[in-house]
């Protein structure tokens, strides 16, 4: 049985599917990686095989159910759309001078920023050459969501502007940097196996608040949890200072009890003690409420797309997604 983030497909036949399509986006996901430079390729297939959830790849099959999921045009979408996100994730760790990822050394600290940018750029170039393939259309929706993806890497790089909200900013960059990728996944899925253009106009809205969703739930569980849930330490994103969901909630706040937490959430929370005395303030804090408050809105936004979709066992898989995304955070 396989399991969605982590959510268990209960039908056989439909998580059979999806198995079988995975397997087959890892072989054209190592078959891309390859290149005539030795080093190149090293580079290339490095993220890949230090493995992933897959779940741009898994919703690009799920949203394919709506149609026919046996399309020749299903994997290799699946599989641009995952050397899409590898790339940015080359890209993101030189920006973010980041040591570790996938819990092994980062590529830009293995090899340097120059090689992992350069394989950032080979892997957008493979998807671009997979996708040509699939026709104008695809190349179109690609190159808008590339656009998008950048401009919220660029929105969260020079933070709000003066005047501007700085939640709203946040919002908007989590809606452009993570979430617009993870919609072109479902739409890619609705329409490269046919499924009506009614059914595709409402998954990628439905993916795209799951996107967000999904994002909302690991600034909670950065806080919230106690252990490494989220896949980082708790209070990494305070630690680094990093303005997440729950922080920006807080600093909201004109409550003169709120005074601490805004100068610590102000400064470098480097020190341990410093640290620990934000993280209890914040746990404690009703930004926390607010935040969890968000996550069902964006979750409520994604459940109802779903449920105007055929009842097939994909929309079950899709509900189950929507559900998740909410309990994960208590």
């Amino acid at each position: 049985m396989i399991t969605v983030v982590p959510v268990e497909l209960a039908d056989a036949a439909l998580a059979a599917d999806v198995v079988d399509g995975l397997a087959l986006v890892e072989d054209g996901l190592r078959d891309a990686a390859r290149a005539q430079e030795a080093l190149l390729s090293e580079t290339s297939g490095y993220l890949i095989d230090a493995g992933g959830k897959r779940f741009r790849a898994t919703l690009v099959l799920l949203a394919a159910q709506f149609g026919n999921p046996r399309d020749e045009r299903i994997v290799p979408a699946a599989v641009a759309i995952e050397l899409t996100h590898l790339a940015t994730l080359y890209h993101d760790d030189v920006m973010d001078e980041a040591a570790v990822r996938r819990g092994q050394p980062s590529a830009n600290s293995r090899w340097d920023n120059t090689v992992a940018i350069l394989t950032g750029d080979f892997l957008f170039a493979r998807a671009s050459s997979i996708l040509a393939d699939l026709g104008a259309e695809a190349i179109r929706i690609q190159a808008a969501t590339f656009a998008q993806l950048v401009s919220g890497q660029i929105a969260e790089t020079v933070g709000a502007r003066p005047g501007e909200d700085p939640l709203r900013h946040y919002m908007q960059v989590v809606t452009d940097k993570t979430a617009s990728l993870i919609a072109t996944a479902g739409r890619f899925g609705a329409m490269f196996s046919g499924a009506p253009a009614g059914i595709a106009a409402r998954i990628a809205p439905a993916c795209e608040a799951l996107g967000v969703a999904f994002q909302l739930s690991d600034d909670i569980l950065d806080v919230a949890s106690e252990s490494a849930e989220s896949g980082k330490t708790p209070g990494t994103d305070l630690r680094e200072g990093v303005l997440t969901l729950p922080m920006l909630h807080a600093l909201r706040s004109a409550r003169p009890s709120d005074a601490r937490l805004a100068h610590l959430l102000g400064g470098e929370l480097t020190d341990p003690a410093l640290h620990a005395e934000a993280l209890a303030l914040l746990r404690a804090h009703p930004a926390m409420g607010m935040a969890r408050a968000d996550l069902r809105h964006w979750a409520g936004l994604a459940r109802g797309e779903i449920m105007a979709l055929p009842d097939v066992p994909a929309r079950a898989a899709f509900e189950a997604l929507c559900a998740f995304v909410v309990d994960r955070t208590g």
